[in-house]
């Protein structure tokens, strides 16, 4: 195991009608003039909305709204809420949503205190200060609620790209799990897989020694696997709901991936699909995470023989580890499609002719210099030969 550090100083907030306290939450921290920040309708037509507005209202704080955030987050609206702060003088970033919702509220909470353009943390400036951000948690899965990253779209060009930084946490995370009961299949579907996604990203690496983090790991992969079917069968199951947004917090704020390499590849080949086509990142990554393990397979069999014993139930092959390797990509595979997720290009809606064209944006952008990976150093041609590994 690596030397780390580690702080996460969220609040978290978890159970049935938590989101009564918001207003609490917001005045506990400091804040008095609120940005309410939202995505589309769904939100007003539960009665979430007026609620958070009353539990605001109750503590006497003021707040100006902003919905309109879209899956894959753009800039343009990002740009609107940071103009909007200045203006009324906002002190506090309420999310009220997904993902997509808290990583736009943190690019505005950043870009609020910033001379400059905020995108210039999108291309690597690390994020030291922004307002203070509080979130509502309506859908499990980016693990937003919990991390100090955001992932945003920028509209000129269709750059999808990441920032990162502890002023990104959250001060309060208020999880109900009752808020997913009306979530679609589809988009739960979406959210199990980015949680697994997020493991699978920290379970493949090159450092030795981190069994507890890789017990960790294992743990929150068996509990989606025991959970995803659970609730896809029954969208009003609380319990299985409660389990899978907790894993889907400690699935991305680190707890599992300290102290060891990490990887990054399938969200690194993923987000340039979810910018050019706007699909689904649960359903890009349901593509993509089998080619890149099936394509890195060599570099470590037994690291992914591990996975597919201990999470998948695949009898280890001592003889021949690299048939269990397989069989464990299989499963993964197939556990994705049977709660509804897509197998390939087309399903995507993606174009084989696009591939350059996306294995180049992926090697060359967001940072990078010809080279992706953290598990192994991939070439934009090595990308390429994953992309085409999803076509069929």
């Amino acid at each position: 195991m690596d030397n780390f550090t580690f702080y996460a100083p969220t609040y978290f907030a978890f159970g049935k009608d938590t989101e009564m306290e918001a207003g609490k939450y917001v005045k506990r921290f400091g804040g008095s003039r609120v940005l309410l920040h939202y995505g589309g309708g769904s939100v007003k037509r539960s009665g979430l909305l007026d609620r958070v507005k009353h539990a605001l209202e109750q503590e006497q704080l003021t707040y100006v709204e902003l919905g309109g955030v879209k899956p894959n987050p753009r800039s343009g609206l990002v740009y609107e809420g940071i103009e909007l702060c200045r203006k009324e003088n906002v002190d506090f970033v309420l999310a009220v949503g997904g993902g997509s919702t808290i990583d736009s509220a943190k690019a505005i909470a950043a870009g609020a205190v910033y001379d400059g353009d905020f995108w210039d943390y999108y291309e690597g400036k690390p994020v030291e200060k922004a307002l203070p951000i509080g979130t509502i948690l309506t859908i499990a899965a980016a693990g937003s609620e919990g991390s100090p990253d955001s992932v945003i779209t920028k509209e000129e060009g269709m750059l999808k790209r990441g920032a990162t930084g502890e002023a990104f946490r959250a001060k309060f995370s208020i999880l109900n799990p009752a808020l997913m009961q009306t979530l679609p299949p589809f988009q739960t579907a979406c959210g199990i897989t980015d949680i697994i996604a997020h493991l699978y990203e920290r379970y493949l690496t090159n450092t030795e020694e981190v069994e507890t983090t890789d017990r960790m790991i294992e743990g929150l992969m068996l509990a989606m696997i025991h959970e995803g079917p659970r609730v896809i069968e029954d969208p009003n199951h609380y319990q299985a709901r409660a389990n899978i947004m907790w894993a889907g917090m400690m699935a991305h704020n680190n707890s599992c991936g300290v102290g060891r390499t990490q990887d990054w590849t399938s969200h690194d080949i993923e987000h340039e699909l979810s910018a050019k086509y706007d699909c689904a990142h649960g359903a890009g990554l349901a593509v993509v995470m089998p080619a890149v393990f099936t394509y890195n397979l060599q570099h470590n069999v037994m690291r992914f023989a591990k996975v597919a014993n201990r999470v998948w139930g695949c009898p280890m092959d001592f003889e021949c580890p690299e048939r269990t390797a397989k069989a464990g990509i299989r499963a993964l595979q197939q556990f994705l499609t049977s709660i509804g997720m897509p197998r390939n290009f087309a399903e995507l809606g993606a174009k084989e002719e696009d591939i350059p064209e996306l294995a180049h944006t992926a090697c060359y952008g967001n940072g990078n210099s010809g080279q992706i990976g953290g598990f192994v150093s991939l070439s934009e041609e090595d990308v390429a030969n994953i992309y085409r590994l999803m076509v069929f």
